[in-house]
């Protein structure tokens, strides 16, 4: 009986400790008009999330060797974002794409350190397409 009752005692342990850390980790996506709510930016402070949408025309800018700055936008609303990294070979204006990082609600602007793609013209991540058609 004791046997049991110790294996069961760490098991639960263990399946409590593996459903805390899968919360910690997970990571929701946003388009920029479901950002600005009031009810999810409460959420979204100091949470490592994703925000999608197309990259707005004449909006790509430069900084320096690894960090740019770019806008993308839902067709309603646009999100200015700054990227530290390579840029991918296939990022371009009018494309969709997926940033992952943190938003700043005072500076309204988002940090990302993960850029995510389309790989050919008939492909867009199911989230950024979904955000396009509302």
């Amino acid at each position: 009986m004791i046997f049991v009752g110790s294996v069961f005692a760490i098991s639960a342990l263990a399946l409590i400790f593996v459903i805390s850390n899968f919360r910690d980790n997970m990571v929701f996506f946003y388009a920029p008009s479901e950002l600005f709510k009031a009810e999810t930016l409460d959420k979204v402070q100091n949470r490592q999330i994703r925000v999608g949408g197309l990259v707005a025309e004449n909006s790509v800018k430069k900084i320096d060797a690894l960090t740019t700055e770019f806008v993308i936008t839902d067709l309603a609303q646009e999100l200015k974002i700054q990227y530290v990294g390579i840029l991918p070979d296939l990022f371009r204006e009018k494309q969709g794409v997926v940033a992952k990082g943190k938003f700043d609600a005072q500076k309204n602007e988002f940090f990302s350190k993960e850029l995510l793609v389309k790989h050919d013209e008939k492909y867009m991540p199911p989230e950024v397409a979904k955000s396009l058609k509302k």
